[in-house]
């Protein structure tokens, strides 16, 4: 036997981002706390140099290496872009804030940039073993972030709760994978799928698997039942880590939900479709009803982010090609917009205080009615209301869902967005009808956040006047 030496040139992002965190771990270790600025300038422009190095590589087709465990595709590609635009964001926004509470750290960027060589990993994973170790490097970056306030006794409950029931879903994940492999004896994603599509009649030990499979996916991506981490970890953690915790990994939750339940295991759909019907519609019932009660904001988001969780779904569950279109562009616009609104809820946060709660916005558009319109977009998108990006979203989803023969889900799915409309309207008028607080202050921000966030709420009307390139660009690769 002779071993073949991998391709390298399609990890060369993988392999430069890893190399690029060796290097600010070490320089961070010398930097004095007046320096910590410098960690942060390395850390954007490795994420644009990751950026550039994707381009760079892309190519036509699907292209395996290692072993065939890493594969270089379009739906990849693209997810990745996407992800290496929101951390960039995320990572801008958060720079005032945590300077001001004194979190101004290394690691806060380096866990950061760990957490998104993770989920490179998970959006490129061709092998349950690759698929694995991806979503365990996320994990871990992740639980480390949400304690990054040592001082705060809530943010290290939160890191408790989130590491606890993170690591029974990635068991659970884990044993179903296991399952898979004692049943086809494979651990290659695409053999999975063969051998499925070869013997269409699952035995028990395949449909035991399945259920486990879809039990840590669904947990990862915070769809009810499996969902009770994420309110308390969004309220819990500092805002700037519930940022990144509420956007990146979502894009690699998708890829992993698209590599696994679609190509490995899409010859099981007639089985695994009724159980994300049921996931969905819970997840939306929850989202919607649930989040009325809400009086933080950071909780509402999360109980948000649930019921949209139920609408990425029902594009997945629907088993077309139109279907997964629909729901990777739900998935990347949902991002953008949730990145916008906790991006807006840091730049109203100040040293001492964090607006976090509903009755902070109070008389938003008398301090900044621009920043004001900025929330405004945001809600109306959530809330899928014309002409913005949330409206098309939900309406492509709703039209696959159609074309599948769901249409009772699909005016289910109407009838919960009607519900939720109530506490994202409830925003609006706080800012629009109520009047500003006594000791409310005029929103300070410095210039670059400023233009970045006013660009990211501009961007959810240009997507909805034009969804017509981000859709078609999500038709071309997905290839499934």
């Amino acid at each position: 036997m002779t071993f073949e030496l991998p391709q390298f040139l399609p990890a060369i992002p993988e392999m430069f981002l890893l190399g690029m965190i060796c290097f600010i771990l070490v320089v961070d270790v010398f930097l004095p706390d007046t320096h910590r600025l410098v960690t942060y300038w390395l850390s954007l422009p490795t994420v644009a140099g990751t950026a550039l190095l994707t381009v760079l590589v892309a190519q036509q087709g699907s292209l395996l290496t290692f072993g065939g465990m890493f594969v270089n595709d379009a739906m990849g590609n693209v997810l990745k872009l996407f992800t290496y635009l929101v951390v960039a964001m995320v990572f801008i926004y958060s720079r005032d804030y945590l300077r001001d509470r004194s979190l101004f750290k290394g690691e806060y960027y380096i866990l950061g940039l760990t957490a998104l060589l993770g989920m490179m990993i998970m959006i490129s994973a061709h092998n349950m073993l690759v698929v694995y170790l991806g979503l365990e490097l996320n994990s871990l970056s992740l639980y480390a972030m949400v304690a990054l306030d040592r001082e705060s006794p809530v943010a290290s409950e939160a890191a408790m709760k989130y590491f606890v029931l993170g690591a029974i879903a990635s068991g659970v994940l884990l044993y179903g994978m296991s399952l898979l492999y004692g049943a086809t004896g494979t651990l290659d994603i695409t053999g999975l799928g063969m051998h499925i599509a070869a013997d269409p009649t699952a035995n028990i030990g395949t449909l035991f698997a399945l259920g486990f499979v879809i039990v840590g996916l669904c947990f990862k991506l915070g769809a009810v039942p499996f969902h009770m981490w994420l309110p308390d970890v969004y309220e819990g953690s500092a805002t700037s880590v519930t940022l990144f915790v509420g956007t990146g990994p979502k894009i690699a939750s998708f890829a992993l939900f698209m590599r696994l339940l679609v190509e490995g295991l899409g010859g099981l759909h007639a089985q695994w479709q009724p159980i994300l019907i049921a996931i969905s519609v819970l997840s939306m019932a929850i989202g919607s009803i649930v989040a009325i009660a809400q009086t933080n904001f950071k909780r509402l988001l999360a109980y948000s982010t649930i019921g949209h969780v139920g609408f990425i779904l029902l594009g997945i569950l629907s088993g077309t090609s139109g279907g997964y279109q629909a729901a990777m562009f739900y998935t990347l616009t949902y991002v953008i917009t949730a990145t916008a609104g906790f991006g807006l809820i840091l730049l109203l946060a100040r040293k001492g205080f964090e607006s976090e709660r509903l009755d902070d916005f109070k008389g938003l558009n008398e301090r900044s009615p621009w920043f004001a319109a900025m929330m405004l977009a945001v809600m109306f998108s959530m809330a899928g209301v014309p002409p913005f990006v949330g409206f098309f979203a939900k309406l492509y989803v709703l039209r696959a869902v159609i074309d599948a023969g769901l249409t009772w889900l699909a005016v289910t799915a109407v009838v919960f967005s009607i519900i939720s409309a109530f506490y994202y309207l409830r925003i609006v008028k706080l800012m629009y009808f109520d009047r500003a607080p006594a000791n409310a202050r005029q929103v300070q921000a410095e210039f670059d956040m400023r233009w970045l966030i006013s660009g990211n709420g501009l961007a959810i009307l240009l997507l909805g006047v034009l969804p017509g390139p981000l859709l078609a660009l999500c038709a071309r690769v997905i290839g499934y």
